[in-house]
């Protein structure tokens, strides 16, 4: 599909040579959706590789699906053997947070994470009091493995890679990129999503769910809902052309 010269006569956003970018979705929690896309990789890389492949995740790995504690074990085996940056998104600094602060639970309580803690073998009471929010806290300290721990507190927020910029959320118009907020780039949605302006480089990102992959002059986003979709969106980049796999 286009990407560059054909409809972005302004500026022509590009890799550098030799590098080809996957970028992969939202998964929240769909395990088989996620080995589905690293199999689709592997397949086009043993097609035609380039000298340089990176792989990148745009966030939100745990809540709403099954299999959020299976999905971030999958991640950290594939760190093991591929050039895979996963980006942290809004889930997993609520779910980091609650780790830190057991108050935030409620919040993301609220958000989706019940299936997160049924993944880690934690079952909760519809029933609900400051008490046994802290239980529950107290209960998800104990079930989370070290590693994972370890995982999320070093996820980064963003990623940059010639004209490209990856995050999970977006970015904040008109501010340089060296001063955004990690705030935003994990949890903004209109200031962002309703600008056309050209920023310093071409944005990819999810956060917002769409029907289909939105590319714009400024930015595509590749959130496809895939935990009520089954549509899990993998984009490739090489030099200035986007193409689906």
């Amino acid at each position: 599909m286009w990407f560059g010269r054909k409809k972005q006569q302004d500026r022509r956003f590009c890799l550098p040579s030799g590098t080809r970018v996957y970028a992969i979705g939202d998964v929240h929690g769909r395990l088989d959706l996620l080995e589905a896309a690293f199999r689709r990789i592997d397949a086009d890389i043993a097609l035609a590789s380039a000298p340089r492949i990176v792989e990148i995740t745009l966030g939100d790995y745990v809540d709403r699906g099954p299999s959020s504690r299976q999905v971030i074990d999958a991640l950290i085996a594939r760190q093991k053997r591929t050039r895979l940056i996963a980006i942290k998104g809004n889930h997993e600094d609520l779910f980091a947070s609650c780790l830190k602060d057991k108050k935030s639970l409620d919040t993301w309580l609220a958000l989706g994470c019940v299936p997160t803690l049924s993944s880690y073998g934690i079952k909760i009471s519809h029933e609900r009091n400051e008490d046994l929010t802290l239980e529950l806290a107290d209960r998800l300290q104990k079930a989370i493995p070290q590693k994972h721990k370890d995982w999320l507190s070093g996820l980064p927020t963003s990623h940059s890679c010639g004209d490209f910029l990856f995050v999970h959320a977006g970015i904040r118009p008109e501010v340089p990129l060296d001063a955004q907020s990690e705030r935003d780039l994990m949890w903004i949605r209109d200031d962002f999503l309703d600008s056309d302006a050209l920023f310093e480089k071409f944005v990819v990102h999810g956060h917002t769910p769409v029907i289909k992959p939105d590319i714009r002059r400024n930015r595509a986003n590749i959130d496809t809902g895939a935990y009520a979709t089954n549509v899990l969106t993998c984009l490739r980049i090489e030099e200035d052309r986007l193409t689906f796999i």
